[in-house]
């Protein structure tokens, strides 16, 4: 069996590549941007753009895969209220890109498009958990880019026949994330206050809205599993089933240091529109193929904070 994973250079891809690779035993080629490094061995690496549509075309005649994992996106919320047009270019265009090079192959690879909880937007009082066939009400450009992706995945899957599935993957968490996301962020503060490099104080934004927290090792599992047992044309929601607030994940952190730390609202991180909450039914991916989340928090927010210490060294 051999795998491609569009955009493999980020958090998420470096697990994937291992769990491929090292748990199910397949090939593995992984693209990544000119600007980017992979360091995995024993796999094929390639540098691809995503907004040229004959490249990705050209990628997959070569590599000929069996399975395709689009993890390319510009993922950061944050980012998309920066920068918006790249936000727009990158998920949709990037996505529409992906799927007209398919619909022009000459034979039909699996291809598993990564979405976002972050689809649902606004929830309603009785609609929690949310199932995957919820109202979506996106609150935010990168929640409504995904949304697009999603629902051209759906078309092309119906209209072109094309093998896609979709996820909406929440919140995904562990060692190795970049602080632009918020327990990285934590993680990363505290080390740096306990080695002495940062003043005694945490900044935070929005506390009280709760996320359901997955480890990033569960979330690729889930993945890998979708590929082997998931229906073409379905959306899959990943999560953990549980919503926890940002305020207990920060307490969690703090628990595990010894250091005295003072916590201080950054207004710089504070978004323009926040969804108070995000839980995930999943009862559809677990039906159809298993998985269950595996990984405490605790654990997940233990071995995030040690690699963070380990980077102060």
């Amino acid at each position: 069996m051999k795998s491609l994973i569009i955009g493999g250079a980020g958090f998420v891809g470096g697990y994937l590549i291992g769990h491929l690779k090292d748990n199910l035993g397949h090939e593995v080629a992984v693209t990544k941007l000119e600007t980017e490094t992979i360091p995995a061995e024993g796999v094929e690496v390639y540098d691809l753009n995503i907004m040229v549509k004959e490249d990705i075309i050209g990628l997959l005649e070569e590599v000929h895969p069996d399975y395709i994992f689009h993890l390319a996106a510009q993922s950061s919320v944050a980012v998309c209220w920066r920068n918006p047009q790249l936000t727009i270019d990158v998920n949709i265009k990037g996505a529409v890109n992906v799927l007209e090079a398919l619909r022009e192959l000459d034979y039909k690879p699996r291809v598993l498009l990564i979405g976002s909880g972050e689809e649902y937007g606004h929830i309603l009082p009785g609609e929690l958990p949310i199932s995957e066939n919820n109202n979506i009400r996106p609150g935010s450009i990168y929640a409504a880019t995904k949304v697009c992706q999603n629902f051209f995945g759906k078309i092309y899957a119906d209209a072109y026949q094309l093998d896609v599935m979709m996820v909406r993957a929440f919140n995904h968490i562990g060692p190795n994330q970049a602080p632009l996301f918020v327990v990285a962020d934590f993680c990363k503060q505290v080390a740096e206050i306990e080695a002495g490099k940062k003043d005694a104080v945490i900044q935070v934004g929005n506390l009280s809205a709760r996320r359901d927290f997955t480890d990033v090792r569960d979330v690729v599992r889930a993945y890998g599993l979708l590929m082997e047992k998931g229906k073409a044309g379905e959306t899959y929601n990943v999560g953990s089933g549980h919503a926890i607030a940002i305020e207990d994940i920060l307490h969690m952190i703090l628990k595990n240091s010894n250091a005295q730390v003072n916590v201080k609202v950054d207004s710089q991180k504070l978004r323009p529109v926040d969804v108070p909450i995000i839980e995930a039914d999943i009862s559809k991916l677990s039906k159809e193929t298993g998985w269950q989340p595996g990984i405490p928090l605790e654990q997940t927010i233990r071995e995030t904070l040690d690699y963070w210490r380990n980077k102060q060294e």
